[in-house]
């Protein structure tokens, strides 16, 4: 299968080893169109019973200080006094965060089931993104925890934010780096 990324023809394999995690972005907008026709391919991901498990929180323009404002007030007094008004900017000038939550079901095998469903869609719209030219990184920093920011962003009680991706266009893709080969960590039963 061959796919067009960044005007060139490139096999499934090579996006996927091409893709990075992008932390600095251009201050290009990236519409919310785009990113919503994005999870309408994502959510093709292989979940159980087909429950579809996520849901979407988008902020963007005047809604990114919401979302820094979330952040900020999970940090210590320390914290806020040292580096507040940085990652008030920050988090300001990247063009869109999207919140990625999923029902926390009491059952561990649904549990389970539905953060691995969740997971995969993530990953398809890493790659669906990188596709198009948009850079994502994917948070799972410990203000996805604070009961403050939870609520502040719109969470609801008995949710799990499984993912804060960061979205923009990019100018640098960084190094890859250096896998693991897959034969130094697989065993092989044939008996």
């Amino acid at each position: 299968m061959s796919v067009l990324v960044n005007d060139k023809v490139s096999s499934l394999s090579t996006l996927i080893r091409e893709r990075r995690s992008i932390r600095d972005f251009k201050s290009d907008p990236i519409p919310t169109e785009e990113v919503i026709s994005l999870l309408n391919d994502a959510v093709y991901a292989p979940n159980h019973g087909k429950r579809e498990p996520w849901r979407f929180i988008i902020f963007e323009g005047e809604g990114k200080k919401t979302f820094a404002d979330a952040v900020i007030q999970t940090y210590t007094t320390e914290q806020k006094e040292k580096k507040a008004d940085n990652m008030m900017k920050y988090y300001q000038d990247i063009p869109l965060h999207l919140l990625v939550v999923m029902p926390e079901d009491p059952r561990q095998k649904k549990w389970e089931e539905d953060m691995c469903a969740t997971s995969a869609m993530v990953q398809n719209f890493q790659l669906l993104a990188w596709e198009k030219g948009m850079g994502v990184c994917w948070k799972t920093n410990a203000y996805n925890l604070d009961p403050s920011f939870r609520e502040a962003v719109g969470v609801k009680p008995g949710e799990k934010i499984v993912a804060t991706l960061h979205i923009g266009y990019y100018d640098i893709v960084p190094k890859a780096k250096k896998r693991t080969m897959v034969e130094d960590k697989l065993v092989v039963i044939n008996k």
